[in-house]
């Protein structure tokens, strides 16, 4: 079993972005909501389903095979394309 909370998961997302919570302008879960410890290793889909969204970037919840983790897209055009999103964890941060 490999435990995380989305307050974890969401922190590396926006660490990869050089971003920080103090970015957030807005996110569809509470801070409770953030804490609630889950599974997110492979087997169910455990983690709550969220939005996020602070000025540069959209931060939502990737899955595969059961795995959970944090993803991002850019909030607006950029002209840069984006990998794959879902499958090798590794590959999308």
């Amino acid at each position: 079993m490999e435990n995380a909370t989305w307050r974890e998961l969401i922190t590396d997302a926006l660490q990869g972005n050089e971003e920080s919570w103090s970015d957030i302008v807005s996110i569809t879960l509470s801070d409770a909501e953030l804490d609630v410890e889950f599974d997110r290793g492979h087997g169910e889909v455990n983690g709550k389903p969220f939005t996020a969204w602070t000025t540069n970037y959209v931060y939502f919840p990737l899955c595969y095979d059961g795995a959970e983790w944090c993803g991002s897209a850019p909030r607006n055009p950029n002209g840069q394309a984006l990998d794959h999103q879902g499958g090798r964890e590794d590959a999308l941060r």
